[in-house]
């Protein structure tokens, strides 16, 4: 067996009916990762519900209740290849109450493809996958202007789309002329692995060549150790092991450690992966890890481990810069709702609201507004009700993106701006 592929997580991201499912259905059948007599069991089911054009997007969406309602409703893992890298595919739903799902499906993606149909143009909900992405530190993406069939493979339409996307993409400081636009078929596979000859005046690269052409991640080894916590166990024999997936950093064997918000140091004895001992632990390792000095009441789920020579930072308060994606009503300062970042669920209060930007440039549309509501950014300030890490996103990206719970939903997304440490 060869040396593993680089591994990229894809989102695929885009408003409802788009053909999100449908052009992932077609990628893993491209790709071989999904045998044709089960894309003919499909079409022939399909066909028999009158539902044709659906057979590639139910690849995706096995769950039963998803087919019957003919939409995505958790976020489905796949894995596929193509020459250079495997991908694992993040579908993320377009229905605003699947947002939550967006949110913990875009924050693990490395790239997105946004797939806007060329008969609709841009959507609400278009626009609200590209600011979320930004948002969640997605920075490369491809676009397919897809169903160019249903426009009878027109230039002008996929020109005037190009158009719309472009003007959305500068507003948060994507540059457009970087982002290959294509413009596919998914049902009818066009420029998906090759040139389609219904399209003879697209000259640019396919969806398979376009992702073989994305930039890897850079590994973020060289930042300061972070390992948010998951759960802490007692095992008998070797006491308290903490596991959890390695963010930022290098993690080896006799290690000076200390957990944040706590304070407790200890050194770690050994790390374990697979159950097999490791001498270090990398981005991206899922891990537990021994500690020598800590005890069962000493770490628990929303912690985060760091060498002691550079600790994860606890906030007193911090700033954000936050996009409200939907509130019955008006947000206000004294505002509490529950953050979710890394592994942490705390309650944090709005003690001011800063300014208000303007969610298509960026710029600030008004100082110390009274109020925000859904569709609004602005920038925040928060104070957690009890003490959690929280780093700015310059520093640390992968510490500094959180989103905000009420009401069981998600009310909005927001990034670390800068922290005032306890």
């Amino acid at each position: 067996m060869a040396a593993e592929k680089p591994h990229m997580n894809l989102a695929v991201i885009g408003h409802i009916d788009h053909g999100k499912s449908t052009l992932v259905g077609r990628l893993m059948y491209e790709a071989g990762a999904v045998p044709a007599h089960v894309i003919e069991k499909y079409k022939a089911e399909a066909k028999e519900k009158g539902k044709e054009s659906f057979a590639f997007a139910w690849v995706m969406d096995s769950l039963k209740e998803e087919r019957e309602r003919g939409i995505t409703i958790d976020i489905a893992h796949k894995r596929f290849d193509t020459d250079k890298y495997y991908f694992t595919v993040v579908d993320c739903p377009g229905h605003r109450d699947f947002v939550k799902n967006m949110i913990t499906g875009a924050s693990q993606a490395d790239a997105a493809i946004l797939v806007v149909a060329a008969p609709d143009g841009v959507m609400a909900q278009t626009r609200e996958h590209i600011f979320l992405s930004r948002t969640l530190g997605i920075n490369q993406l491809i676009i397919a202007v897809n169903k160019m069939d249903a426009v009878n493979y027109s230039e002008d339409r996929y020109k005037e789309v190009v158009a719309q996307v472009s003007e959305l993409l500068k507003m948060i400081g994507f540059k457009p002329k970087d982002i290959p636009f294509i413009p596919t078929s998914a049902f009818e596979g066009d420029n998906i692995t090759q040139s389609s000859e219904n399209t003879p005046w697209y000259k640019g690269p396919g969806i398979m060549q376009a992702l073989d052409e994305l930039k890897q991640p850079e590994k973020p080894d060289t930042l300061p150790l972070r390992i948010p916590v998951e759960d802490a166990y007692t095992i008998s024999g070797i006491g308290t092991v903490p596991v959890g997936r390695v963010e930022t950093g290098v993690m080896k064997k006799g290690d000076k450690v200390v957990f944040m918000p706590g304070g407790t140091e200890g050194e770690v004895k050994s790390i374990e992966m697979h159950h097999e001992e490791i001498p270090q632990a990398v981005p991206g390792d899922n891990i537990g890890w021994n500690v020598r000095g800590i005890g069962k009441n000493d770490v628990r789920r929303g912690d985060v481990c760091g060498l002691t020579s550079n600790p994860p930072s606890v906030a007193d308060e911090f700033v954000g810069q936050i996009v409200v994606l939907q509130h019955p009503s008006a947000i206000t300062a004294g505002y509490t709702p529950v953050f979710h970042a890394h592994t942490s669920q705390t309650a944090c209060q709005l003690i001011s609201l800063d300014k208000k930007l303007d969610p298509k440039s960026g710029q600030v549309k008004e100082e110390n507004p009274t109020f925000i509501k859904a569709g609004d950014a602005a920038i925040v300030t928060i104070k957690p009700t009890k003490p959690m890490v929280m780093e700015p996103v310059k520093e640390i990206p992968q510490l500094g993106r959180f989103a905000i719970r009420d009401m069981g939903m998600t009310i909005a997304a927001g990034m670390c701006m800068s922290v005032k440490q306890k």
